[in-house]
């Protein structure tokens, strides 16, 4: 994780600006369930001292997208299939609410900036290999613009509990070079989202947010847990 993190500059509040810039890489998939955090390493990283690092991870142990492992090291946590299931039905119900109340708010700005990223993603993603690390950061950023049109911060810190802790899982998806990337999958599924957001559709919007999530979570539980998925299957699935 420390080599993911540069000097921070002279500005803002100092606390605030380390806790976003480790939320950041929770958020954007940039670290893997299991990884292990050094306080002293972030601390060096960042050109700050322990305590503002140390305040906010601990500010992350408390909203669970960091936990304390037995052997007292801070680590991202393992998430469970389970747990992953249950996050991704949330995701459904709170990110497609966030697409349909933005849909009232669209502009034809926010249209053109929405596929100037979806261009952009698909070019990366088409690229591969490590082009892939700035997929990830134009799959988040397309995301979290459009929701924060819905001018609801209330409603954004929930979008961004359930992403700090499933940023890491998405990780697997955007990162290993899997077919879902190769067709690039999300790219048609935003490009689904996008018309049905310049045509004021609501609906369509957030049926294609929703397919896009459904794609994304049926992959990584196919290739994270291949046995429950079988499970779930032979059960009837889970509404996803």
């Amino acid at each position: 994780m420390t080599k993911l993190l540069n000097p921070l500059p002279p500005r803002g509040t100092l606390g605030t600006d380390v806790l976003n810039r480790i939320k950041e890489l929770l958020l954007t998939g940039r670290v893997m369930p299991g990884d292990r955090l050094s306080l002293r390493s972030m601390a060096e990283a960042l050109g700050v001292s322990m305590m503002p690092v140390r305040e906010a991870v601990y500010q992350l142990i408390s909203d669970q997208a960091l936990e304390v492992a037995p052997n007292r090291s801070i680590r991202v946590p393992v998430m469970t299939a389970e747990q992953f299931a249950e996050i991704t039905r949330i995701r459904l119900l709170i990110e497609g609410y966030a697409v349909r109340e933005a849909t009232a708010h669209v502009t034809p700005d926010l249209i053109q900036s929405l596929r100037a990223l979806n261009q952009q993603l698909a070019v990366r993603m088409g690229e591969g290999g490590a082009s892939l690390g700035q997929a990830v950061l134009l799959n988040k950023a397309l995301h979290f613009s459009l929701y924060e049109t819905a001018h609801m911060p209330m409603l954004m810190k929930i979008i961004e509990s359930s992403w700090l802790r499933i940023g890491p899982v998405l990780n697997y998806d955007l990162r290993s070079g899997s077919e879902r990337t190769e067709n690039r999958t999300a790219v048609g599924h935003h490009e689904r989202m996008i018309d049905a957001l310049g045509a004021a559709d609501a609906d369509a919007a957030c049926a294609a947010l929703q397919d896009d999530i459904k794609s994304a979570y049926r992959y990584i539980v196919e290739k994270q847990w291949p046995k429950k998925s079988r499970e779930a299957v032979a059960a009837g699935g889970p509404a996803l």
